[in-house]
């Protein structure tokens, strides 16, 4: 009898165990990511999405340090930003059409290069192909209060809409306007 009681047991304990260990899930992201929406109105359907990951101040510079001047960066950490935008955009000064996009830039003390990019589902930029640029816009690089993580968010001025990349000190404002904006205005 105590033999099958033993048998039981361990029988209950592998069972146990193999059941902790399929359940195993990965560690929490050190950069999450998050979701920023742009709408014409709270209950509407979305114009714009972007979802990226959010890195967190390392140094005691972000621009020029931690990120260095000059060179792509994927615009957050991990996997490539993607915006996906549901209409026609004019991005910058450019075109663009509806669909989804990879966005890099290329930070700079005053300016920037904000890119674009085709090639989507990719980790960071380590796959970037200029060859797949859909638009690259020059913006300027102000000063603001500071940030600790990496940050995206749409904000509107007058009649003008822009996507603010924010961190450290670093603000950068894109202006955006969907198609059908634009052709209202024709």
């Amino acid at each position: 009898m105590k033999k099958i009681y033993f048998a039981i047991v361990i029988g209950l304990l592998f069972i146990s165990t193999n059941q902790l260990s399929a359940q195993n899930f990965q560690e929490i992201d050190k950069s999450p990511h998050d979701i920023v929406y742009l709408r014409q109105n709270k209950i509407s359907s979305p114009l714009i999405k972007v979802v990226y990951g959010r890195p967190k101040k390392q140094s005691e510079k972000v621009f020029g340090e931690q990120i260095p001047f000059g060179k792509i960066w994927r615009t957050g950490d991990n996997e490539a930003t993607e915006v996906r935008f549901f209409t026609d955009v004019k991005f910058g000064n450019k075109l663009v059409k509806a669909g989804t996009y990879v966005l890099h830039a290329i930070p700079g003390e005053d300016e920037w290069t904000i890119i674009l990019n085709k090639n989507t589902d990719t980790w960071g930029a380590f796959f970037y192909d200029e060859s797949e640029d859909v638009a690259r816009v020059k913006v300027s690089a102000k000063k603001a209060e500071s940030l600790d993580i990496f940050s995206i968010a749409f904000k509107q001025r007058m009649n003008s809409t822009y996507m603010v990349l924010g961190w450290d000190t670093t603000r950068v404002d894109i202006p955006v306007e969907s198609y059908s904006h634009i052709l209202a205005e024709i």
